[in-house]
């Protein structure tokens, strides 16, 4: 036998066996590491053990975070266990910036959002003086251009020079 092919088939073999010499040749299962899947399957058995039930009707859920931004869940499924003060929201979540959900976010901010409420309503502040300056900007420039223009040239000079012969002139 070729000892190359030898020696690849004794490392082959070597592999498959667990344990010294003689002892079965065992295929190693190896364990996959832990997946989503397997901790949503954890997730729903606790909340099972604290009889949680769904409630109906959620629209939209928002969780504002300290860096000032809001965790937006729109159309989420909601299921809570009231007597162990457990709420679970299960949905795809946005982050997203307080000033893109303000009209309807109003009612849902409370003390601690003061000071971002406060920055929201400065920064409102500043893009509406912004606007309101550059449309002044602009309709100066507007009027210069409704003016009459100066004449820079004598049409009397014009008419004194002999006009001249056009192609259709050459025609008839």
């Amino acid at each position: 036998m070729d000892p190359v092919k030898l020696a690849k088939l004794q490392a082959q073999a070597a592999a498959n066996r667990i344990g010294g010499k003689g002892t079965m040749r065992r295929k190693i299962v190896r364990k996959t590491k832990s997946s989503t899947a397997q901790d949503d399957k954890k997730l729903q058995g606790a909340l099972k053990k604290l009889n949680v039930q769904p409630i109906p009707g959620v629209e939209e859920v928002n969780m504002f975070r300290e860096d000032g931004n809001v965790l937006h869940f729109s159309a989420p499924k909601v299921h809570a266990a009231v007597s162990a003060n457990t709420f679970a929201v299960y949905g795809a979540g946005h982050v997203k910036e307080l000033t893109e959900l303000v009209p309807g976010i109003l009612n849902q901010l409370g003390p601690d959002s003061l000071a971002s409420l406060r920055k929201l309503a400065e920064s409102y502040q500043a893009i509406q003086q912004s606007q309101q300056r550059a449309p002044n900007a602009g309709a100066a420039g507007a009027d210069d251009d409704d003016d009459v223009p100066d004449l820079v040239e004598n049409f009397d000079q014009v008419e004194d020079k002999p006009a001249e012969k056009t192609g259709i002139e050459d025609l008839n």
